[in-house]
Formats: structure tokens, sequence, C-alpha cells
């Protein structure tokens, strides 16, 4: 899980800033923007989302849809890849496909590529099922699943010298071949992917994905990342 990686591509600067003007534009008679210099400044303004939108369930989430950001989430398995992407509500997504990205599974039989960095195998460990049956992934195991991908690869590579098309050869490789993938959401809707992928039942890969993207918002909304940690983090709480 060590290559898991998500960086910021670009965010809406002044995020809070953003959510308080769209907030307050909702009661204030005037054009916000002609008072933009008089705004309470971005540590402020998340004090006032927090107070006046967020604070006692008031569950006032509309104006946090305006500040976007938009993450490079690289080396995640593709269940995971299926699992973010079930409650896109408000997220966006370009993908890796592998009808056009083929070469690194050629790269595993060239040597070129560790095999690991392209296919996903679970850490070794005592895992358990969503039904709590228990079991153990060996060493022996793990070297087991290693060796077929590299089986795989080869059979990939086979059919690519037959002529086949990749879209066709890549049926043959392992489910979790590692993807990177582009992702755009608003203050809200990555809430929302948290709440249901951070919870302790999510697959392990998810709630990874969920850890590496967490320091990014408590960087981009200091203010409503702390209110988040204390309200609703991990509890299970039904996504707004």
């Amino acid at each position: 899980m060590h290559r898991f990686t998500v960086e910021v591509i670009s965010q809406t600067p002044n995020p809070q800033q953003t959510i308080y003007a769209a907030m307050h534009q909702d009661y204030a008679e005037g054009f916000v923007w002609n008072d933009r210099q008089n705004w309470p400044s971005e540590e402020k303004c998340g004090d006032l989302i927090i107070r006046n939108l967020l604070r006692g369930g008031r569950g006032h989430y509309g104006p946090l849809e305006h500040p976007q950001i938009i993450l490079n989430c690289g080396w995640f398995p593709h269940s995971t890849m299926q699992q973010v992407r079930t409650h896109r509500v408000g997220v966006s997504f370009d993908v890796q496909s592998f009808r056009y990205t083929g070469s690194r599974i050629l790269d595993v039989i060239a040597g070129k590529q560790d095999v690991e960095d392209v296919f996903y195998l679970r850490p070794v460990g005592d895992y358990s099922d969503r039904q709590g049956k228990h079991y153990a992934y060996t060493e022996e195991l793990r070297q087991q699943d290693i060796a077929w991908c590299l089986e795989a690869c080869e059979r990939y590579k086979t059919r690519i010298g037959q002529g086949f098309s990749e879209e066709h050869a890549r049926g043959l490789i392992p489910f979790d071949v590692r993807q990177h993938w582009v992702m755009s959401a608003n203050v809200r809707s990555l809430m929302h992917l948290l709440d249901l992928r951070w919870k302790a039942d999510a697959q392990l890969e998810a709630q990874k994905l969920c850890e590496v993207i967490w320091p990014h918002f408590q960087s981009w909304v200091p203010a409503i990342a702390t209110w988040y940690e204390t309200t609703r983090l991990k509890k299970a709480r039904l996504a707004p």
C-alpha cells in the first residue's frame, strides 16, 4: 500500500471565502461581489461556515458545492476505482484505460517494471470478510499469487504477439491491476465520499484512499475539516 498516492492538480483558492460568498448572497440585499474587499478573512469565513451552516446539524450544505479540488490518484487497484465511482454524486473521473496503456504489462515480462508496480496484492496478514469469517494470507499464498500475475503477463504478451487488440487481451490480466485516475470533487461531494468509504467496514483499499486524500482536504478547508473530524469522520453517518 506504500505505492498509493494522491496529489493535488488544482483547487479553488480561498475555498472558505467562496463558500461564505455563496452563503452570504442567499440573504444579502446587494451584489456580494461589490463588497468583496470587506469579506472576512479565509480563516474567519471558516468559522462563519461552521456557525451558520454546519453546527448543530443544520445541514445547509448547498454553498459547500462551489469550491472544487482536482486530485490525481495513483497506483490503486481497479477494485478501489469501482468502489469510489459507485457514489459519484458531484464527483467526476478520468480513468486510465487498458485499451491504450498495456505496455506496462509487457514491461513486467521484459524486467523493466516490478510486477507489484502493475498489479496489487494485499499485504501478508490476517483478514476477515464482512460476514466475520477469518483467514490468513500467508507469504506462501502471496508468492503463488505473484506467480499467477506473471503467468497472466506472459499470456497477455503471447496474445498481443498473435495480433490481439489490447482491449481483447486485457481481459486475461488479473482483476486488481493498478490504475491512475483524475478525480474532481467539491467540498460537499468529497465529504460524501469520505462518509461512505472511510467507514470501518469499507473495503480496506478504499479506506486507504480516503486516508491519503484527507491531508489535502485538511490543508484546503481547515475549518470544515476540523468540524468534519469531530462530527462525522468514521462515524458511518448517512452521507449528506
